[in-house]
């Protein structure tokens, strides 16, 4: 009997069969008065969703322990129940860490919960590494990146996993420059070596930031620790940095070398080509992903239409998007039908663009009517650029660049009438666009631009040095390329 409990591990769906054999087995339980038995089934029954079989064992053991009080507590969690999970917390009769950390866990895990997780964190009596890693995971889930922060400083003690949390919470907030520094300080400072997870969330900020120098750096680090040679999510975070940054014949030496790849890895290379204009070589290898028996999924036919439309390949790009859900019953989201809309637009076919925002399953959001709008103007279709910009209106009445494209529209066909009256209601809209971010990498790290007049703390020197710039182009514009050679040697 118990070789059978034990292969029914709270990962494995249950059967009907064993779920039966247990229900048998309930009755010799008081005479066995086997606390592990009696724990093993719980579990069992938990993870199959019958808790009330599970309370039944629960009640009938002639033993409880701790791991019994944890098991059954942890079971009501799977099945969010918090509320009978707390009421059996605080009627167990012995509490170690693992249960109040069971708890907090639970807290956490149903979302929305982490005040009562930190009030009953505050109240445990002795709190572990897991304990802190728990919260800290917690908050950085909620966005709270200030309270992770806080936690971290306030732990006795890292492992790998506090440095992973805080990571996190950084990335969940988009403060991706600080997932760099934070790595930094881990392995130069602190000496922590990371692992696949660090490696993997960094070289997505990497990507994010086109941080190149920066993700080689962690390219190197984790061939120092074997990870090329196993971990396919390194190996894919690797091809993704590469991709994003521009560098397409390192993140292609990468694919390469990847012996088992997965999904992916093959969308990440075929997303990667298609977006910097290797439409050709995208395509290529979606059919030789197919080949291999590899299923795409929306993903993938986010690359190809991508493809597509880098290559003008309309026909190709129609018969693609009907192929995801006839022979793959993918459901088109957004990101293809922007795609769709963006190929016909770009081919002139504005009249084929409307009909087809008309026919998709989801609504054209800002970025499909700005497509068009902009299409517009190109080939001079206001009836389209009118129709355009009424439906921008409605999604971002308050952004004045709508207005603009079409007054321009105007402007170009000598409606001047026209131009005046959509330059009047810009105004009206009282909006101010945000202001332009760019981020450069130097020797130092990360620098970030403003287009705004918020000044850079070296402006000074940035200016110097552009002035000096310019004094070599006029210099090379008035004595030619071997004259300038010989006055810089």
């Amino acid at each position: 009997m118990i070789t059978s409990v034990r292969e029914s591990s709270p990962h494995v769906v249950v059967s009907r069969e064993s779920i039966t054999h247990a229900s048998c087995s309930t009755e010799c339980l008081n005479q066995l008065s086997n606390p592990y038995v009696g724990t093993k089934l719980i579990e069992m029954y938990s993870c199959a969703g019958v808790l009330a079989s599970a309370n039944k064992v629960f009640c009938e053991m002639g033993e409880r322990n701790v791991v019994t009080w944890t098991s059954m507590i942890n079971g009501y969690i799977l099945n969010k129940d918090l509320v009978s999970a707390r009421r059996f917390f605080d009627l167990s009769p012995e509490r170690d860490t693992v249960l109040w950390n069971t708890m907090v866990a639970g807290y956490i895990q149903t979302g929305n919960m982490m005040e009562e997780a930190r009030s009953l964190f505050d109240l445990m009596p002795c709190k572990d590494i897991m304990s802190w890693n728990t919260v800290l995971e917690g908050y950085a889930n909620s966005g709270d990146v200030e309270a992770c922060e806080r936690v971290f400083e306030e732990m006795p003690e890292r492992n790998v996993f506090s440095w992973n949390g805080l990571i996190k919470g950084y990335t969940q907030s988009g403060r991706l420059d600080k997932v760099l520094d934070c790595f930094k300080r881990m392995v130069d400072e602190d000496k922590v070596v990371p692992n696949d997870a660090t490696l993997t969330s960094v070289l997505s900020a990497c990507a994010k930031l086109g941080a190149f120098e920066f993700g080689k750096r962690v390219h190197k680090r984790g061939e120092s620790l074997g990870f090329d040679k196993v971990n396919v999510n390194f190996m894919n975070a690797l091809v993704d940095m590469y991709a994003k940054c521009g560098a397409i014949e390192m993140a292609m030496e990468v694919f390469n070398t990847i012996k088992r790849r997965d999904l992916i890895s093959w969308n990440t290379v075929i997303n990667g080509l298609a977006a910097h204009g290797h439409g050709t070589e995208a395509l290529d290898f979606f059919s030789e992903m197919r080949t291999c028996g590899v299923r795409p999924d929306k993903i993938t036919f986010v690359g190809v239409l991508c493809a597509c439309r880098h290559m003008g390949l309309v026909e190709d790009g129609l018969a693609y998007y009907s192929s995801m859900f006839n022979d793959y019953s993918i459901t088109p989201q957004i990101e293809h039908c922007g795609c769709m809309v963006d190929l016909l637009s770009r081919a002139g076919l504005l009249t084929q663009a409307v009909e087809f925002i008309n026919k998709m399953p989801v609504k054209a959001d800002a970025v499909i009517w700005a497509t068009l709008l902009g299409a517009s103007k190109v080939y001079k279709k206001v009836e389209v650029g009118e129709l355009a910009l009424g439906e921008l209106v409605k999604l971002e009445p308050r952004n004045p660049a709508n207005f603009v494209m079409l007054s321009n529209i105007y402007g170009d066909l000598g409606r001047f009438d026209d131009a005046a009256r959509l330059k009047v209601a810009m105004r009206d809209t009282g909006f101010k666009k945000e202001a332009g971010v760019s981020w450069i990498e130097t020797d130092d790290g990360l620098v970030k631009f403003y287009s705004s007049g918020e000044k850079h703390r070296r402006t000074e020197e940035l200016q110097r040095v552009l002035r000096e710039l310019k004094s070599f182009s006029i210099l090379l514009d008035e004595e030619g390329d071997e004259e300038l050679q010989e006055h810089l040697i």
